[in-house]
């Protein structure tokens, strides 16, 4: 029988890889951008798409994640009001079976720190985006979201609902002539408020922050006029 400290070798082993893959991924899609960069960013270029239609990188993990996928769905409908001034909504859904508010390290999804069961979640983001300087953006995402909890049976227990924030920091790369875009980004996310959970998942989630530090963002879409 397999110990709890070869469990979470191994756990931690596959978010490495799976993060590695993604990576690798969005690495090809700057590089490959590399080119194009110079042309595009003119001082004499004041022009920009009004609409864009995205989603996130980090769905691969849903084929790529041989432990826990997170069953994530995610469609992000943008205008931007101003060059610099953009807003959007976002439509998500995903599962998650650690409390959000565990850091980097050991007890980053450690076999002892893991839900009886899991959170299924759909949430429907409001998000303003500020272009600070050259493709450089701070962005403010405001999420209510509605909560499944679901037992290590499969079945659900209760709802649930939270207010999920997301502050990060990004840039913004063009590419094939601005009808796509990438935008890498890190991320503070705070859960200002969090209805009451089954106590089973309240007991494991009280011991960590409302807060994440770091969380990364592997964003793309598609411009149109």
């Amino acid at each position: 029988m397999p110990t709890r400290q070869s469990t979470f070798a191994y756990r931690l082993k596959t978010n490495i890889l799976m993060q590695k893959k993604i990576l690798c991924f969005a690495l090809t899609l700057m590089t490959a951008s590399a080119l194009q960069v110079k042309a595009q960013y003119s001082k004499q270029d004041s022009t920009y798409r009004k609409y864009f239609i995205g989603s996130t990188l980090f769905m691969i993990a849903n084929v790529v994640a041989d432990n826990n996928p997170p069953g994530m769905a995610y469609l992000n409908l943008g205008y931007r009001i101003t060059g610099k001034d953009v807003i959007s909504l976002e439509l998500k859904t995903w599962k998650y079976g650690w409390p959000i508010g565990i850091p980097y390290g050991k007890s980053f999804e450690a076999e002892g720190e893991r839900f009886p069961g899991h959170i299924r979640e759909y949430g429907v983001s409001l998000n303003y985006q500020r272009f600070l300087w050259n493709r450089l953006f701070a962005q403010v995402d405001v999420m209510p979201a509605w909560q499944s909890f679901v037992n290590d049976n499969g079945n659900k227990i209760d709802n649930g609902f939270q207010i999920f924030n997301t502050y990060s920091i990004g840039y913004h790369i063009k590419l094939f002539k601005d009808r796509l875009f990438f935008q890498p980004s890190i991320a503070i996310t705070h859960r200002p408020y969090q209805s009451k959970m089954p106590d089973s998942f309240k007991k494991v989630d009280d011991r960590w922050s409302k807060f994440f530090f770091g969380q990364p963002g592997l964003h793309f879409g598609y411009n149109f006029n």
